[in-house]
């Protein structure tokens, strides 16, 4: 009787797990939500459909993909964070979706394009532009807990991915001789030093859309959409290195702001610089 009532109590209580590495692992939650993981497999697939049209010589259309990925790589966050579906598995799989889309997809299009008549010197410049996407998308993982909302530490990927992409949609005859790809270089080259360096970028995350804005800004909006329609080749590419060259044109609107006002000539003393105060007349008293 003792003997059944013990083998009763051990199948009722629960067995205590061994100590070990197991017991200090977070719990893993099964499946994704799907939403924010299909926009980041679309933006995969246009990565690797940028590859093999680059590969084919369709360098138009590849370039177009790479714009497709710019756009589903801002909504698939943007959805996550509205839809409270962020997950740890979707910030894995998105920036390595970007890898390829914005740092693979990018380098292989420019050394098709432009940079192929280089040799060993253009395939080695378009690693450069992979392994800076790489080292930027580890870098912002590490560093997005910290940093100020308002900027990014170095020129995101997906930007940096558009100035190759709109150059290349706005001329896709590409280069053919050494001579004409030797600038290609700097196409791929200072983008990629820019995502590693220390310049913030707008991120434009605290631009709030549901804020009522005053009805001209709805007609420049539409003036903007217009000009895509008409000349998107322009505009993209206008956009592109716009976004490149906005650090220095900051620091060169700040600088401006922070000069003194030149002094006013007018009504001011030569030497001193400050104004001269009327003396008095004393007039003699009548005699």
């Amino acid at each position: 009787m003792v003997s059944h009532d013990h083998d009763l109590r051990l199948r009722i209580l629960p067995r205590r797990r061994r100590g070990g590495v197991a017991d200090h692992l977070p719990h893993v939650r099964r499946g994704v939500y799907l939403l924010p993981s299909l926009l980041t497999m679309g933006n995969l697939l246009c990565g690797y459909a940028c590859i093999v049209l680059a590969m084919r010589g369709d360098f138009a259309v590849a370039a177009v993909f790479i714009g497709i990925a710019i756009v589903l790589d801002m909504l698939d966050g943007r959805v996550a964070r509205l839809t409270g579906t962020t997950s740890a598995f979707g910030i894995e799989f998105d920036s390595l979706a970007d890898v390829v889309s914005f740092g693979l997809a990018p380098a292989i299009l420019a050394y098709a394009w432009g940079l192929q008549p280089l040799g060993r010197l253009g395939w080695a410049a378009g690693f450069v532009f992979l392994a800076g996407a790489a080292v930027r998308l580890a870098r912002f993982n590490i560093q997005q807990a910290t940093q100020d909302k308002r900027y990014f530490v170095g020129m995101p990927s997906p930007a940096a991915a558009g100035v190759p992409a709109s150059t290349v949609f706005a001329y896709p005859a590409g280069f053919h001789t050494f001579p004409e790809a030797i600038p290609v270089l700097a196409l791929v080259l200072v983008p990629a030093l820019l995502m590693v360096s220390a310049f913030r970028f707008h991120s434009f995350k605290t631009f709030d859309l549901r804020v009522r804005r005053r009805y001209p800004v709805l007609i420049l909006v539409a003036a903007g959409f217009a000009l895509l329609v008409a000349q998107p080749d322009l505009v993209l590419v206008a956009l592109a290195y716009g976004y490149l060259l906005s650090p220095a044109l900051t620091a060169a609107v700040q600088r401006l702001r922070r000069r003194p006002p030149a002094a006013e000539a007018d009504g001011g003393d030569e030497e001193s610089g400050s104004p001269v105060e009327p003396q008095a007349v004393t007039r003699p008293p009548a005699g």
